[in-house]
């Protein structure tokens, strides 16, 4: 019994590893997108801008990037569905809801990972950020 289940728990450990890679790649790119813009930040909000709306920025451009991927993904995934369900058992050309599934469950953890920049960003002073370099 454990014999069959050995590839469905090694699927399993490898979605969720790619998973984590694809947070921590999200992670690098918008920390290292806030890290080039932290004069900007510190410009806007010396003219008056919000934390939520430096947060609200650097969040929505992040969301931009990652349905951008997610859509494209989506594309492949449906170019492909011939190929995927000759090589997942079940698997029936039908079974979009399983593909927005995953591509949604990206979309909430690429959000989440580039939470962490925003808020970094939103926190920042601007007489910090003025002077940074």
């Amino acid at each position: 019994m454990v014999v069959r289940r050995l590839p469905a728990i090694l699927v399993t450990q490898f979605g969720v590893l790619a998973l984590l890679l694809a947070a921590v790649g999200v992670y690098g790119v918008v920390s290292y997108s806030v890290s080039q813009r932290t004069r900007e930040f510190g410009i806007r909000a010396a003219l008056g801008a919000t934390s939520g709306e430096v947060l609200k920025l650097v969040m929505g451009r992040g969301a931009r990037l990652v349905a951008l991927g997610a859509f494209l993904g989506l594309g492949g995934a449906a170019a492909l569905v011939k190929v995927e369900a000759s090589m997942i058992y079940g698997l029936r050309m039908r079974d979009a809801l399983l593909f927005v599934g995953a591509a949604f469950l990206i979309f909430l953890i690429a959000l989440a990972a580039s939470y962490i920049p925003a808020r970094r960003a939103a926190r920042l002073h601007p007489l910090e950020a003025l002077r940074y370099e």
